[in-house]
């Protein structure tokens, strides 16, 4: 199984994540890359706290220019904000990108 996706943005919510990753080749398996992180992530869990961690489905959109990616960064690292857990990004501690800033 090719996975072959880079991590672009990430902000783990309460109750939800947002992750926002990038196919680096034509191969690139964003399917398989979802259902590899919550099936380790989920074990690892469940081990430790005995309950489940993911609904079986997930939200997926397709971007298809760099101003689109900028939008989604954005979105994403606001959505603390929007729920009230901070008044600036930069203070929430479990978001985070390898290119872009809060």
């Amino acid at each position: 199984m090719l996975i072959d996706m880079e991590e672009i943005a990430y902000c783990f919510m309460p109750d939800h994540v947002h992750l926002l990753v990038e196919g680096l080749s034509e191969a690139a398996d964003a399917l398989a890359f979802v259902h590899r992180a919550k099936q380790l992530s989920a074990y690892e869990f469940s081990k430790t706290f005995g309950q489940r961690l993911w609904q079986p489905s997930f939200n997926d959109h397709i971007l298809r220019d760099d101003e689109a990616t900028l939008s989604v960064v954005r979105y994403i690292f606001e959505n603390p904000v929007r729920a009230g857990l901070v008044k600036s990004p930069e203070d929430y501690p479990f978001l985070g990108s390898a290119k872009y800033s809060t």
